[in-house]
């Protein structure tokens, strides 16, 4: 991968459905609790809509879609449903972990998922060892997406200027927080609706570093 005449310093990867394949597995089983609770399933059509939101907000759409509050225990259930799918299904995306094996420049995650969680999707995908004291958390950081100051946390951490910083990102409001902290942003995947303002876009993980070598 070239370092010369780069226009960037460092990436900063979103977890869930960027390093991670996590965001069906996740779904699924947010799914799952909300129909053992009674909640119907027209309630749940567009769940995939709402990825990249942080949990608390999703919640609430699905409560208020349904009329009625949620179970005050209903977050750690459907949490520890999705921990036990990602033990014994959980993938990477496809060329994760040769990306990070060949990066050349400093790199991260930043996430709205609790470190916790993140922790066990990149152990179960053999991935943390490459990140190990380089995850950052909505949570800890105490903003979400697509507020961009965890954007702007994690490119304090790494000690590179947010102008100099490429985000990837597999949802709107991950790709609107890049935006927003002054970032460059590439869309992965083919998400369905796409900022104005975005840049670039590639299809998978292999695609990106030949476009990162581009920069």
């Amino acid at each position: 991968m070239k370092t010369t005449a780069s226009r960037f310093d460092a990436v900063i990867f979103d977890c869930d459905g960027t390093l991670v394949d996590s965001e069906p597995l996740g779904l699924a089983a947010m799914a799952q609790e909300a129909l053992a609770l009674g909640v119907e399933p027209v309630h749940l059509a567009d769940l995939d809509t709402m990825k990249g939101q942080s949990m608390a907000t999703t919640l609430a759409t699905i409560a208020q879609r349904w009329g009625r509050e949620l179970p005050a225990d209903f977050e750690t259930t459907v949490r520890a449903t999705m921990a036990e799918s990602f033990k014994t299904q959980l993938q990477p995306m496809p060329g994760a972990l040769a990306l990070l094996q060949r990066l050349t420049v400093p790199y991260c995650v930043a996430t709205n998922g609790p470190r916790a969680k993140t922790e066990l999707t990149l152990s179960v995908t053999g991935l943390l060892p490459l990140l190990q004291g380089r995850i950052f958390s909505a949570y800890e950081v105490g903003a979400f997406k697509p507020n961009p100051a965890l954007f702007l946390h994690a490119a304090r951490a790494i000690g590179v200027a947010p102008e100099r910083c490429v985000v990837v990102e597999d949802s709107m409001f991950g790709m609107r927080a890049g935006l927003a902290a002054g970032m460059r942003v590439c869309a992965l995947g083919s998400p369905e609706l796409l900022p104005a303002e975005l840049q670039a876009q590639v299809r998978h993980l292999a695609a990106l570093e030949e476009l990162l070598d581009e920069l």
